[in-house]
C-alpha cells in the first residue's frame, strides 16, 4: 500500500492530466451532437474489425472439423452411388457397371498424419486402423484420384505404399484405347510415373488420360491415375515409353478415402483354391 501511494505522488501530476483528459473527452462526446456521432462511428468500426478478425480466426480453427464432416459425407454418398449401382445391376448386364457390380467398396474416411515424398520407399500413415475396419491390401484415394496400398495396419494407424514406391505396380488402363498397362515410378520427382507393357500396335497419344483398370479388386475401375505427358516409341521398340503426369499432387495430399472391398477376401480365396 505504502509503495502505491508513493508511485501516486511521484506520477500525481501526469495522473491528474490523463483523468482530466478522459472526462474532457466524455464530456465532447457527450454533449455535441457531431462528437458524439464521431466517436460513436469510430467505436463501431473499432467493434466492427474486432468481430471480423475473431470470426476469420474462429472460421480458421474450425476448418479441420468442417473438412472432416465433408469428408465423411462424401464416403456416405460414395457408399450410397455404389450401392445404387448394384442394384440397377439386373437392368444393365451388358454396361460397364455390370462388369465392375460385384466389386463392393466400403469408403473409410482418413487424415494423413506422416508422410514421406523424397526417399525411393515413400509411404503415408493414416488415422485408422484396425478398429475402423482398415486391413492391409485396401487401396487408398483421394478427391483427385489415385493414392496407393494399404501395407501394414495397427489398432489406430494404417501405413500406405503410394504409388510413388519404386516398387509399386498398380494396374491401369488408358483411355480411350482401353490397353491394360502398369505404373512404375523410378524414383525421380513426384509428379510423373512411367507406364510399362504398353505395345506398339495399340494407339496411344499425349493427353490420354489414364485410369485404374478395376482388376484384382484393390481399386474400383476408372479412378484417375494422370494423363500421358510423354510417349515415344522407337523402330526397334516392341513397347511404348510413357510418362504420365499424376492426377494426384502428394505434397497437398491431406484426406484420403480407404477403399474396403467387402468382395476382396472371397476373391483371394478362390484364387488360392485354384492354385
Amino acid at each position: 500500500m505504502r509503495n502505491l501511494f508513493q508511485f501516486i505522488v511521484r506520477h500525481s501530476n501526469f495522473l491528474l492530466l490523463l483523468v482530466l483528459e478522459v472526462v474532457a473527452f466524455w464530456l465532447m462526446a457527450s454533449m455535441q451532437p457531431f462528437h458524439q456521432a464521431a466517436f460513436l462511428t469510430s467505436a463501431n468500426q473499432f467493434v466492427g474489425s474486432v468481430n471480423a478478425v475473431t470470426s476469420d480466426v474462429t472460421s480458421y480453427f474450425s476448418l479441420h472439423a468442417q473438412n472432416e464432416l465433408l469428408l465423411e459425407e462424401n464416403a456416405e454418398l460414395r457408399d450410397r452411388i455404389e450401392a445404387l449401382e448394384n442394384r440397377i445391376e439386373p437392368l444393365q448386364e451388358d454396361s460397364e457397371i455390370y462388369r465392375y457390380a460385384h466389386l463392393q467398396h466400403h469408403y473409410i474416411p482418413a487424415l494423413v498424419v506422416d508422410m514421406t515424398t523424397d526417399s525411393p520407399h515413400n509411404h503415408l500413415t493414416l488415422n485408422k486402423g484396425k478398429r475402423d475396419g482398415v486391413v492391409p491390401g485396401m487401396g487408398v484415394i483421394c478427391s483427385e484420384g489415385l493414392v496407393g496400398i494399404v501395407s501394414a495396419v495397427n489398432e489406430r494407424f494404417a501405413l500406405v505404399v503410394p504409388i510413388i514406391h519404386t516398387k509399386t505396380r498398380i494396374s491401369c488402363r488408358v483411355l480411350p484405347a482401353e490397353c491394360t498397362c502398369f505404373t512404375s515410378w523410378d524414383g525421380v520427382g513426384i509428379h510423373h510415373v512411367d507406364l510399362v507393357d504398353v505395345a506398339r500396335h495399340v494407339e496411344v497419344h499425349v493427353g490420354d488420360t489414364v485410369v485404374t483398370s478395376g482388376l484384382a479388386g484393390i481399386f474400383g475401375e476408372r479412378i484417375p491415375v494422370g494423363v500421358i505427358e510423354k510417349a515415344e516409341l522407337a523402330d526397334y521398340d516392341s513397347y511404348y515409353r510413357i510418362r504420365i503426369r499424376l492426377a494426384t499432387d502428394f505434397r497437398k495430399l491431406r484426406y484420403v478415402q480407404i477403399l474396403a472391398n467387402e468382395t476382396q477376401q472371397e476373391m483371394e480365396d478362390i484364387e488360392h483354391a485354384s492354385l
